[in-house]
């Protein structure tokens, strides 16, 4: 047999031994994509990419905007970008035949073979030399596709840093809003039972009342006062977890003290397919498993015979001034092929680790998918319950605030005792109070579902 057709054949041995390589079998993906949300997700309305804005809160956008440039976490991934961007041109330079140049020079003494006396002697050369691996089975052809999917991972993951960031802020800021709303009552609150202690105090002093009244009213106050610094110190923690969101030192945050103006805006209508491609995560999972499944095949390439072919140049001259006019020029050009043989036990080996790794980046894109539409069906869920909830709240505070004045009424002229008085105003403060926190979960719930569904988009 020709050493052409021995070649030949032994290609053909080793893409026959590399088909049976790996023992660990490739996972089958199996996921099941609901064809809609359990609950409507609301009319159709276009969503503007900075989502935050359709708050209408100057504030909220500077903080944003802020930590979208100096958070720690969102610097890093975006740091972790360029790393594996500068990775996936080191994978692309490999793919070029590389090129070496040099020049060495040398001077030695020996015996002449014609004279027997000794003789020094000087010798410059110059060398070129190229070396390129052919890639024949496409390894490093996929362990490019591998670098540059492992990119678009990491390219999502900033992406999803940002918008988890760009909601935390979002929610940190709704929150502080509330805490400040839930404080202007209990400060309204306190004014209110201040005014009614004084009555209680002037009407026992007179002999209208007994000192129980007085001491009720005074109890009820001292309720009331003592909700604020407690209040205080939540609003305080708050602003320093906003200022280290924000890349800040702890200090205090500028806000819009308009609680009451914010309202939940209109929700978009998204099919499951938008959430696919707009989610950063599962975009990440998506380009993970794509990554594996380059990987793997570069690992199987690993067990194929491999091509690489040389070749150089020498120029060579005793004198350096004579390298470039009248040298003694000499080149060689080759190539070889290599097939494992000994090392297969580790290739294969590499291999089935490249297919354990793929079949859990399926896995966890599957885990991330169903993730997603669980968290849409919560929020979705949330923000109908709610706003139930905060309709009911609100219909309580008008019936409160009425009994509030009917008590009130009834006390001052004496058809009541101020029991009465004392109970609606203990109700019409927890009721507020229950307004103000059903308004921010419901706000947090609808900041939440922009996360859950990828923040905003345009058309």
């Amino acid at each position: 047999m020709s050493p052409v057709g021995k070649a030949l054949g032994m290609l053909l041995l080793a893409a026959g031994l590399a088909g049976c390589a790996t023992h660990v079998e490739r996972a089958p993906s199996s996921l099941p994509i609901p064809a809609q949300w359990r609950n409507q997700a609301g009319p159709a309305a276009a969503v503007e990419a900075d989502w935050w804005r359709a708050f209408n809160d100057p504030a909220l956008n500077q903080l944003v905007m802020q930590a979208l440039r100096h958070n720690p976490d969102i610097l890093t991934a975006r740091s972790r970008v360029d790393q594996y961007r500068a990775q996936l041109r080191g994978a692309e330079g490999d793919n070029f035949p590389t090129l070496d140049a040099g020049v060495t020079s040398s001077r030695a003494r020996a015996i002449s073979a014609v004279t027997g006396q000794p003789y020094q002697y000087s010798v410059f050369q110059g060398l070129l030399q190229a070396n390129y691996d052919v890639d024949l089975w496409g390894e490093r052809s996929s362990s490019i596709d591998a670098a540059g999917a492992t990119l678009a991972a990491q390219q999502a993951a900033a992406a999803a840093a940002e918008l988890t960031i760009a909601s935390s802020v979002a929610s940190g800021y709704m929150t502080l809003v509330s805490l400040d709303e839930q404080l202007r009552v209990t400060e309204a609150t306190l004014a209110s039972r201040d005014n009614s202690l004084k009555l209680a105090q002037r009407q026992f002093e007179t002999g209208y009342t007994s000192r129980l009244e007085w001491l009720q009213s005074r109890s009820e106050y001292q309720t009331a006062k003592a909700q604020v610094p407690l209040l205080r110190h939540q609003i305080a923690q708050q602003e320093n977890a906003l200022s280290i969101l924000v890349g800040m030192n702890p200090r205090r945050v500028a806000r819009q003290n308009h609680f009451e103006h914010l309202t939940v805006q209109t929700l978009p209508a998204v099919m499951p397919s938008q959430l696919l491609q707009r989610r950063p995560d599962i975009v990440q999972a998506e380009r993970q498993l794509l990554a594996a499944d380059a990987s793997l095949r570069s690992a199987r390439a690993s067990l194929l015979p491999s091509l690489n072919l040389t070749a150089s140049g020498t120029l060579q001259s005793s004198a350096l001034h004579q390298l470039a006019d009248n040298p003694f020029r000499l080149w060689s050009i080759g190539g070889s092929i290599l097939a494992p043989l000994l090392n297969r036990e580790a290739l294969t080996a590499q291999v089935d680790v490249s297919m354990a790794t793929r079949n859990q980046a399926l896995y966890n894109y599957e885990k991330v998918v169903r993730a997603a539409f669980s968290e849409v069906n919560n929020d979705l869920d949330a923000i109908e319950r709610y706003q139930q909830q905060l309709d009911e709240l609100l219909l309580q505070q008008q019936v409160a605030q009425e009994a509030l004045r009917i008590a009130r009424n009834r006390y001052q002229n004496g058809y009541a005792s101020y029991l009465d008085e004392l109970d609606a105003q203990r109700t019409l403060f927890s009721t507020q109070l229950g307004v103000v926190q059903a308004k921010n979960n419901l706000l947090l719930a609808q900041i939440d579902l922009y996360r859950a569904m990828g923040g905003g988009w345009r058309p």
